[in-house]
């Protein structure tokens, strides 16, 4: 797969969530900002990022993911600080 596949694939489980994918072949680093995690835990977080991708790591297509969520206003922190 490629990085816009994976970005495809998770943009279509989030209404207006802002997705980067970095990677290639079937290891992926995945940046979602999202309305959808606010509120949640980070482990839900990610739950609902792996049901996007899921079949495909069902498969072995993808084998390794680093997720990482933000909602919009801990990604608006993160930038303002230099860490995103």
């Amino acid at each position: 797969m490629n990085p816009e596949e994976v970005k495809a694939l998770v943009e279509a489980g989030f209404d207006g969530a802002d997705v980067a994918v970095e990677g290639g072949g079937d290891r992926f680093q995945i940046r979602v900002v999202s309305d959808a995690f606010e509120g949640l835990m980070p482990v839900k977080k990610q739950q609902l990022v792996y049901a996007t991708i899921n079949a495909q790591i069902q498969s072995n297509t993808i084998h390794a993911v680093q997720i990482i969520t933000f909602t919009p206003a801990e990604w608006e922190k993160a930038q303002k600080m230099g860490l995103a």
